[in-house]
Order: C-alpha cells, then sequence, then structure tokens
C-alpha cells in the first residue's frame, strides 16, 4: 500500500474534487449515483466481489449503506462532498452519520468509509481487497 502525506494528498486531489463538475452522476433507482460509487461499483465487479447496493441494514430507520460485501458483515460507504462543505461536513449530517455507523457497528458490521477520490487513486479497493483476502 502507498502512504502519502495530508498535504500531498490535498494537492493532488483537493483543487479536482472542489472544481469538479456534479453533473458526471447517474441516476440508479430514482437516487442519484455518485462517480465515486459508479467506480467503485465497477471495481468490485472487475475482482469477483459480490456486493449489494444501497443495502438497508437497520429497517426501523431505513438506513442504508452504499455497499454491503456479500457473506460479511462489512459496509462501505463513499463520501462525498467532502471538500465542498457538502451533507456529511455539515453539523447535522456529520451527527447523524455518527449515529447510523454507531449503530451499523453495534449491530456487527464493519464501516468502511471513502472518499471520492480515494476510490478513483484506487486505493479503497486495494483496501477492501486486503480485508477481504484477510477473511479468507
Amino acid at each position: 500500500m502507498t502512504s502519502i502525506s495530508l498535504a500531498e494528498y490535498k494537492k493532488k486531489y483537493v483543487n479536482k474534487a472542489v472544481n469538479r463538475d456534479k453533473t458526471k452522476r447517474k441516476r440508479r433507482r430514482g437516487k442519484v449515483e455518485s462517480e465515486g460509487e459508479q467506480t467503485l461499483s465497477l471495481q468490485l465487479k472487475a475482482l469477483k466481489i459480490e456486493f449489494e447496493r444501497e443495502f438497508q441494514f437497520f429497517p426501523k430507520r431505513k438506513w442504508r449503506a452504499d455497499f454491503h460485501l456479500v457473506g460479511k458483515k462489512i459496509l462501505i460507504e463513499v463520501e462525498g462532498g467532502i471538500w465542498s462543505g457538502g451533507r456529511h461536513t455539515r453539523a447535522k449530517g456529520y451527527l447523524g452519520d455518527m449515529e447510523k455507523y454507531n449503530a451499523a457497528t453495534m449491530m456487527g458490521y464493519q464501516v468502511i468509509r471513502f472518499s471520492t477520490e480515494q476510490v478513483k487513486s484506487g486505493l479503497a479497493i486495494q483496501q477492501i481487497e486486503k480485508m477481504v483476502g484477510n477473511l479468507g
């Protein structure tokens, strides 16, 4: 696995993320699918890692995870808008995400989170592949 400093990460990805055209999205079952979600879906398929999209893990609250790895208790979230003041970085959204992720953890799921840039760079799929391989 390759590591880079926060300064290098920001230089390489932040300006692109802030200035990115938000039209690079498509609809999936009525929900707008982000570029990161589209990319990770293709990467998982290429590695033949079985997954479900928009997995509802907590029916009473209708909480969903972007991805669930089938046969494993792993949920994957692709966090959007982290550099542009999106939902995940504003107080209400951040608190809601903490509640959701903590509930998933208490239910026995491992929750891993990635930015769109981490998905596009290949870091996310490398970590997922390593995690799945370690679970045998």
